[in-house]
């Protein structure tokens, strides 16, 4: 009996064994995406907001190699900080500001053109000169296929653009950006009563005529804040050097013209300038009147929306990595074009990534027609491309082009391209396992093994009949 029941538990754990062996086997992994190159290229970006020297990206460039006859041609870039080097505000903001990351992918072949991925994001808080901007995750853009053929896509430079937030700034009296004429002609006055209405409390002033202070901003107006008052007189101001308009005012009167009978109202919006060009501008203020109080308690800087980022703040991103492209092949519907194949039989064709050769002397020339935009759908030009860019919401086709463009990378190129192919399913098919079910597959091995423990328990029984019959003879 004992070595009966020895033998029935080793039969049940080999046939145990065996259940689990068949799950293990039946149920095939989940199928990869197939057909897609994705290529890591690095950059050096300078100008602009490179503030501090090159800026080093690492970027992942996502591009499909088989499409069918309709299918979009879609071009995706992920975007990250390569070392400890980084964008940088190119002044004082208010939260708002956007960084926006544009592409350029060249399209030849069986047609030619250019996409333009596209990606901005907001950043989160006030800025100061130098503080490091946030990049988009990603850019993308895409185009719409209508024929048949192969079309090589060679990604080239990226453009860094920084759009200043429309809004207001307040600038105290004491922030170091103001510079007085002398200190000993102006005091600083701080700690004054909560009723004056101040702006953090404090001001700088002088009674003596023609002591000046100068602040020099970025944006498109400023406001000159401080108090209407009895003892006050002339203020005279200048812009970028030149007599403002208006040239002056008089603190000590109202609007209307007629003396004022305040006494240190502070917080007042005493003088405005507005219209000015988006960029880098000096306010001057000065005493025009001996022994009459010219104060200076803040400045407001004033920025416009603007509706196409600054051109000085803008980044150029060269490639440092070796240059490569990807051929992508287009299939009719309901048809099948396999380049390439990865065997006999059924399976996925091999993307075909080629390093591109840098020539000696850049060069970029552009030919073409664009096309005037409109609001709504676009019609597939008969090239077979009609570029839509995914991050806006009104449809502009692109011109098509013919684009000659020479990248020279800043260091020799490698051998083979930074690539990285990830192929699906089995063995370097780009296939799941074909054939049956894996449920199907899982039952049939449970009702063999069932069977098989079965067969084992009647087999132990016999042997224990027999034993006990040799005994009793």
């Amino acid at each position: 009996m004992v070595r009966w029941r020895s033998g029935l538990r080793r039969s049940l754990a080999v046939s145990a064994l065996c259940l689990v062996g068949g799950a293990l086997v039946a149920l095939p992994s989940e199928a990869a995406d197939a057909g897609n190159a994705e290529l890591v290229v690095d950059y050096s970006c300078t100008g602009g907001v490179a503030l501090n020297g090159a800026v080093k990206l690492r970027t992942k460039v996502s591009i499909p190699t088989t499409l069918t006859v309709g299918e979009p041609l879609n071009i995706g870039w992920a975007l990250d900080y390569e070392g400890a080097s980084r964008f940088g505000s190119p002044a004082y903001f208010a939260p708002g500001g956007k960084a926006t990351v544009t592409g350029d992918v060249q399209l030849t072949g069986s047609w030619t053109g250019v996409l333009q991925p596209k990606g901005s994001v907001d950043q989160p808080g006030q800025l100061q000169p130098g503080t490091p901007l946030e990049l988009p995750k990603g850019i993308s853009d895409s185009a719409h296929t209508s024929k048949e053929g192969t079309v090589r896509v060679t990604p080239q430079k990226l453009y860094v653009d920084f759009t200043p937030p429309a809004g207001e700034v307040m600038v105290n009296d004491d922030d170091p950006r103001v510079k007085y004429h002398a200190q000993a002609d102006w005091d600083d006055v701080n700690d004054q009563p909560m009723n004056n209405n101040d702006y953090h409390h404090d001001l700088h002033r002088t009674n003596r005529v023609n002591s000046w202070a100068s602040f020099t901003f970025t944006g498109t107006g400023i406001e000159y804040v401080a108090q209407r008052d009895q003892g006050a007189g002339k203020v005279g101001f200048k812009i970028d050097g030149q007599p403002a308009s208006p040239a002056y005012i008089d603190a000590s009167e109202n609007e209307d013209g007629t003396p004022t009978n305040d006494a240190h109202r502070g917080g007042l919006t005493l003088w405005s300038f507005r219209g000015l060009e988006y960029g880098t501008h000096t306010i001057d203020v000065t005493n025009l009147e001996n022994g009459t109080w010219t104060q200076v308690d803040a400045f407001r800087v004033i920025t416009k929306q603007l509706v196409d980022p600054p051109q000085g703040y803008r980044a150029t991103c060269s490639l440092i990595s070796a240059p490569v492209a990807v051929d992508v092949t287009i299939s009719k519907a309901g048809g099948s074009q396999s380049p390439n194949p990865t065997g006999p039989g059924t399976g996925s064709p091999s993307p075909t990534v080629t390093p591109t050769t840098p020539t000696p002397t850049p060069t970029n020339t552009r030919t073409g027609t664009p096309t005037p935009s409109h609001t709504g759908t676009t019609t597939p030009p008969a090239n077979g491309v009609n570029s839509t860019s995914t991050t806006t919401t009104t449809s502009t086709p692109k011109p098509t082009l013919t684009v000659t463009a020479t990248v020279t990378p800043t260091r020799p190129t490698p051998t083979a391209p930074q690539v990285i192919i990830t192929p699906s399913g089995g063995a370097q098919t780009g296939e799941a396992p074909q054939g049956g079910s894996g449920l199907g597959l899982l039952g049939a091995g449970t009702v063999m093994v069932t069977g098989s423990a079965l067969g084992g328990v009647a087999l132990m029984r016999r042997r224990a009949a027999h034993a006990r019959g040799q005994r009793d003879s």
